[in-house]
């Protein structure tokens, strides 16, 4: 899989990119029930698999039912979301070269359910009251949200969505690594350090690289992108980049600097 370096071609024809009126151009019925209609059907698929995680047995070592509940439904999510992605690119190759225009009836679902699910996430650290102890996901899941609700609503850079979301195939390590910490797995255990020797990995590859590729290609077609567009996804990246290089560090100095983080985050409760 070879992602384009430049601009799509497809960029300097599509009525599109010569107007920035582009809720008036692109928005039209059909973008706007199918999309959001997925969005909603994935906020109640989600939490109707969160309900169904509490009603089995938890392990004993498992202190906080909610993080241990909310960790399951994000490693369906990211499992669900990342190897969709790959499954989208691989189904219409022309996605990695152009990732304004082209947009298949699985790529647009798989965009709208990961909104949903965002929405989901969101929901539920306001309702039980985790908004301020988890203030990064909070400005993440917000900044997701309006990032996709672009793509959802306008079937437009739904590659760039994409590609965003093949930084879930790093979450998915991510969130093994909180269950196996919150069910009582030593850190010394075998399964425990390969996962996180993996995590790491996936972590740089998958997040801190990705990002990086995705700022460079905003730059590189900063000229041809419409004003909102482009101001959305600036600062959509580096909210994200700084989010990630911070968690980054605390990831590090817990599972590899032997030190204990002195503030709490998604990582450990």
């Amino acid at each position: 899989m070879c992602f384009g370096r430049g601009r799509p071609a497809s960029v300097l024809t599509d009525p599109f990119f010569k107007t920035n009126s582009f809720f008036l151009g692109k928005l039209n019925m059909e973008n706007m029930i199918l999309g959001p209609f997925v969005a909603i059907l994935s906020v109640i698929g989600f939490n109707l698999i969160s309900r169904t995680i509490l009603r089995f047995p938890l392990p004993k070592s498992v202190h906080n039912p909610w993080k241990w509940t909310n960790t399951f439904v994000s490693l369906v999510h990211s499992s669900l979301s990342g190897l969709g992605s790959l499954v989208c690119f691989y189904q219409a190759p022309e996605m990695t070269k152009d990732l304004i225009t082209p947009v298949t009836t699985l790529s647009h679902m798989l965009v709208s359910m990961s909104m949903g699910y965002f929405l989901h996430d969101l929901l539920d650290l306001l309702v039980n009251k985790k908004a301020v102890s988890h203030w990064e996901l909070v400005i993440h899941h917000i900044t997701v949200i309006a990032c996709f609700g672009l793509a959802v609503f306008s079937k437009q850079f739904t590659g760039f969505a994409l590609v965003a979301l093949t930084i879930e195939l790093s979450s998915v390590f991510l969130h093994i690594r909180q269950l196996l910490h919150m069910g009582g797995v030593s850190k010394h255990n075998v399964i425990y350090r390969m996962n996180n020797m993996v995590n790491i990995l996936m972590y740089i590859c998958f997040r801190i690289c990705t990002l990086a590729w995705m700022t460079r290609w905003m730059v590189i077609n900063r000229d041809v992108l419409p004003l909102f567009p482009f101001t959305l996804g600036s600062v959509g990246l580096a909210l994200m980049t700084i989010i990630n290089v911070f968690l980054f560090f605390r990831l590090l100095q817990s599972d590899f600097l032997k030190r204990k983080p002195k503030h709490k985050d998604w990582f450990s409760e």
